[in-house]
């Protein structure tokens, strides 16, 4: 006994098909003003069409990759060189919520150093993805001219701002001191460290969110490097105790011990 499908049901599955064809000729031949439309679409197999699109560009993608997508579209968009030649292409990509970890990963080396940084402060993308760009713009620091550097410490994260600190470039510690994401314990081991100057230390001494803290200004005045200004700035505060442990440093000139002898009770 055969089964035949209702008249209407047949007639329903019919126009079905046609409207799906006309739909995907539609995202395969329209022109860059229709191609908003159809980025506009939820049908996955629409979406797919339209990526053969000879008139699709950065434009458009951006457009469809502001909204979640499913991972076959996300991989049809990264297997595809045409479409992920425009720079804000690879970055909306690594930036998507839906793109697998993988393909944000290939995509990393492929970036500006600049995307980079955005990706450390965007919400939504992974801590896993947010530390490897973090990762590969420590590597990418060193060869950057001075203008990135500037504005990688006022806008970098801590450990980018470690990074920066090491050089010990006077214009770019001083914008590395007024980031909020600089923490006390990296400006302690700069102070610390051979990478302080006379100069880059009287930055932290003058700065008004560092100048105040006393572990901070135990730091300066344990610098052999440190003016003596700032010995007769801070060396009064300070009690018994701390001025013996700075008379018994190693590390002071004589002309610093002797304004912490005369700082000292008699």
């Amino acid at each position: 006994m055969s089964f035949e499908m209702p008249a209407s049901e047949t007639n329903e599955n019919t126009i079905t098909d046609i409207l799906n064809r006309d739909a995907l000729m539609a995202a395969m031949t329209a022109d860059k003003e229709q191609l908003f439309s159809i980025m506009q679409d939820s049908r996955e197999h629409v979406l797919l069409a339209s990526l053969h699109n000879p008139e699709l560009d950065h434009q458009h993608l951006q457009m469809l990759l502001k909204r979640r997508q499913p991972s076959s579209l996300i991989k049809a968009i990264f297997g595809n060189k045409r479409l992920i030649e425009a720079s804000p292409v690879k970055f909306a990509l690594a930036a998507h919520q839906d793109t697998p970890p993988h393909i944000a990963q290939a995509l990393l080396p492929l970036l500006y150093i600049f995307d980079l940084l955005k990706l450390c402060h965007i919400p939504g993308v992974s801590q896993d993805i947010s530390l490897a760009a973090e990762r590969k713009i420590v590597q990418m620091l060193p060869s950057q001219p001075l203008g990135n550097k500037l504005t990688m410490a006022r806008r970098g994260t801590a450990a980018i701002l470690d990074c920066l600190l090491r050089e010990g470039l006077q214009n770019v510690v001083e914008a590395c001191l007024d980031n909020p994401h600089l923490k006390e314990g990296s400006v302690h081991q700069f102070l610390s460290s051979s990478h302080s100057t006379a100069e880059t230390i009287s930055m932290v001494a003058r700065n008004s969110r560092w100048k105040s803290r006393p572990n901070i200004r135990l730091a300066i005045l344990k610098n052999p490097r440190t003016p003596l200004i700032w010995f007769t700035t801070f060396l009064p505060s300070l009690p018994a105790s701390t001025l013996r442990d700075l008379l018994a440093s190693p590390r002071l000139t004589f002309a610093q011990k002797d304004l912490v002898r005369q700082c000292r009770p008699h």
